[in-house]
């Protein structure tokens, strides 16, 4: 397990302070303030870690099926369905089918790349921080999209991830710009603390959907979809 580089000013900076007091408090203990020194120390050493874990960045094995469609956030599936109003403006008025995914601040925060997927286009929003379980955060809440061409077993086909910040996030990192590309489960960006993660693809009967509202998902490992007429 590494560390998301996209909060090394924060686990970095955090984890100074936290040696700092650390130290400050082991101080303490040598001049006999024994409880309160200890005290300091291990509460600086599990604030700096419990930081530290939110920006946490599992090894994930990334299945080998071509035909798939990767989560691209750790979380909970919200709600699955399709929309037209998606505000994603290379498919303006196209109908998608749209998974939104629920991230707590307590699950890994990193986005990772659904299937091989070529950026055309990056697009963001500024809005409210609504909390990310308010139905309406999908609409006005800060967003950032990455939306182009997805690649998965031989075919290719409209897609986009939507970042959303929710109440505690304030932060969106996403680094592809149009004309990148991104292999299947590559990380891409995260948001910072608290969130919500969108998949969008096309509602034509190419794709099958393959996870349940409710479901707990993991990002680059858990199957959302599938290419439609190949066996789960």
């Amino acid at each position: 397990m590494t560390l998301a580089k996209y909060g090394k000013r924060e686990w970095l900076g955090g984890g100074a302070i936290a040696l700092s007091l650390i130290l400050l408090g082991a101080g303490m203990v040598f001049r006999g303030l024994i409880a309160p020194g200890a005290m300091l120390a291990g509460l600086a050493a599990i604030v700096w870690l419990a930081l530290a874990a939110f920006f946490r960045v599992p090894r994930r094995l990334i299945p080998d099926d071509p035909d798939l469609l990767l989560s691209p956030a750790d979380g909970v599936v919200r709600d699955i369905g399709t929309v037209t109003d998606h505000g994603i403006a290379p498919f303006e008025g196209e109908a998608l089918v749209r998974i939104g995914i629920f991230l707590s601040v307590f699950d890994v925060h990193v986005n990772r790349a659904p299937c091989d997927f070529s950026v055309e286009h990056r697009q963001y929003k500024e809005g409210r921080f609504l909390d990310a379980r308010d139905p309406r955060c999908a609409r006005e809440n800060e967003s950032l999209v990455i939306a182009g061409t997805g690649h998965a077993g031989g075919a290719t086909f409209p897609l986009a991830v939507r970042q959303i910040s929710g109440a505690i996030a304030r932060r969106i990192v996403c680094e592809p710009e149009s004309g990148a590309r991104l292999g299947r489960g590559e990380i891409y960006g995260m948001i910072k603390f608290g969130s919500r993660t969108e998949l969008y693809f096309p509602a034509d009967g190419r794709i099958s959907v393959v996870v349940r509202e409710g479901e707990r998902v993991f990002s680059g490992t858990t199957p959302l979809a599938r290419l439609a007429g190949k066996a789960v």
